[in-house]
């Protein structure tokens, strides 16, 4: 997977050099490069901003310097890649996105940086929009490395086990059920005897009304967006029940 990064900042991109992220680039799995604006600018300050036409606060990332850096990205990536602008005004990002993206040869995001970019350079350049929530981030980097890391772990080999991220929260459109290590107590609180056993059937069905009974509790709006089969439906119904007698 390869990833062409836009960025005034490329330094930032170093975080990446470690956990999951770290050993696919040591295994090529995942290539990450970047290109800085200030690079491609035509003037001696190498200014990558101005004034909004129609007045106004803050500045804007000038296009040209933008484009041309895209354009460099576009050379070296190894095959047409799809270009994404990192904005809060784009689609919100989430485990499907991810999901679409990796099976991508490669991706150019484009962080920008002050009040925005021109607006004729998403015109010209951009394929896509996307933020990572409704909130206003300082620039596009924090966005452009959690993407990145979300779709490192869909890479085939990238987790070291086959199953790792068919398991995660979220890849099956709802939370991931109650984990439990060594030791068995611990203050006072007890890992469920169900996960002792060696039953995996008991433990699967276990799982799975957990899954569905935090997604419940937590995020019921990603239970609205299921349809849950009758073996669902009578598990969440069980987990709704013994929580009531809790109550």
């Amino acid at each position: 997977m390869w990833f062409g990064i836009i960025t005034l900042f490329p330094e930032m991109f170093s975080i990446l050099e470690y956990g999951i992220t770290g050993r696919a680039l040591k295994e090529q799995r995942l290539k990450v490069h970047c290109w800085n604006p200030r690079d491609f600018t035509q003037n001696k300050h190498r200014t990558v901003d101005d004034r909004p036409y129609g007045a106004g606060p803050g500045m804007i990332m000038m296009a040209q310097p933008l484009q041309d850096a895209i354009h460099a990205a576009k050379h070296a990536a190894p095959k047409k890649p799809l270009v994404i602008h990192l904005s809060p005004q784009g689609q919100c990002f989430n485990q499907a996105a991810a999901e679409r993206f990796c099976k991508e040869d490669a991706l150019i995001l484009i962080a920008g940086r002050y009040e925005g970019i021109d607006e004729r350079l998403l015109t010209l350049e951009v394929d896509e929009e996307w933020s990572i929530g409704d909130f206003i981030l300082s620039g596009g980097e924090l966005a452009a490395l959690t993407m990145i890391d979300a779709v490192t772990r869909l890479l085939p080999g990238a987790l070291g086990h086959e199953d790792s991220a068919a398991l995660d929260s979220l890849s099956s459109g709802m939370l991931k059920y109650p984990q439990y290590t060594r030791p068995e107590q611990f203050q006072g609180l007890e890992v469920p005897n169900v996960l002792l056993g060696g039953n995996h059937k008991a433990i699967a069905r276990w799982r799975m009304k957990h899954a569905l009974g935090k997604t419940w509790l937590k995020r019921p709006d990603l239970l609205e967006k299921l349809t849950l089969n009758t073996l669902q439906q009578e598990l969440l119904m069980e987990f709704i029940q013994e929580q009531n007698k809790k109550d």
